[in-house]
């Protein structure tokens, strides 16, 4: 079973038909005891920073969330679920720890003439990490869906999977060990999304 992770701002329903799509076993948890028995847990996202991590705060799966990546099984966060695992964002000024589970923090696409904030719409990722096991079958140069203002800056860069340029270029994707996160939205991102969405059902099988 994969846990889809609802916490009520996430953009669970196009993730969840994605991955029914799928043949995969997934299931919406709201609970920590929920995630217990689950091989793998997707982190979806749409919306505020701060408002994702106060209501997983709020529903106690901050922790759960953190002890489920301690546990080696594979996890997925999609946008602002990717932006949750670093340590802080600038967004609204905001005042809320993230998930910590990589030194960084969110920071917004810099003003430029021409660039519109934020950036909608299709756009290329250069893998840079050819062995990360959520693109087997995915070619660089590969077209994916973005819907965002802000973006993680990983203190790491040992963790960075893909880039992409938007005005700048950033981390689009990360991996490290059992853990994968995109700012991209695989679930809108048609045939690439669907081969990224199943490669990581297949890790949990």
């Amino acid at each position: 079973m994969i846990a889809l992770i609802d916490y009520g701002a996430g953009n669970l329903r196009s993730v969840h038909k994605a991955l029914r799509y799928l043949d995969a076993d997934v299931r919406l948890v709201t609970q920590p005891r929920e995630m217990k028995d689950a091989r793998a847990a997707v982190l979806p996202g749409v919306g505020a920073f701060d408002d994702c991590l106060n209501s997983l705060q709020r529903l106690e799966l901050l922790d759960a969330c953190r002890e489920f990546i301690r546990s080696s099984r594979p996890f997925l966060g999609i946008c602002v679920g990717y932006q949750a695992l670093f340590e802080k964002s600038e967004e609204f000024n905001s005042r809320t720890a993230g998930l910590g589970v990589f030194r960084g923090k969110v920071i917004r696409f810099s003003e430029k003439p021409g660039l519109k904030i934020p950036q909608i719409g299709w756009n290329q990722i250069e893998i840079v990490q050819p062995k990360c096991p959520l693109f087997r079958g995915i070619q660089s140069g590969s077209h994916v869906y973005f819907v965002h203002s802000f973006f993680p800056k990983p203190a790491d860069d040992s963790i960075v999977a893909a880039c992409t340029t938007y005005g700048e270029t950033f981390a689009s994707a990360i991996w490290r060990e059992n853990v994968f996160a995109t700012q991209f939205h695989p679930e809108k991102s048609q045939k690439v999304g669907l081969q990224l969405l199943k490669n990581f059902v297949e890790m949990a099988a």
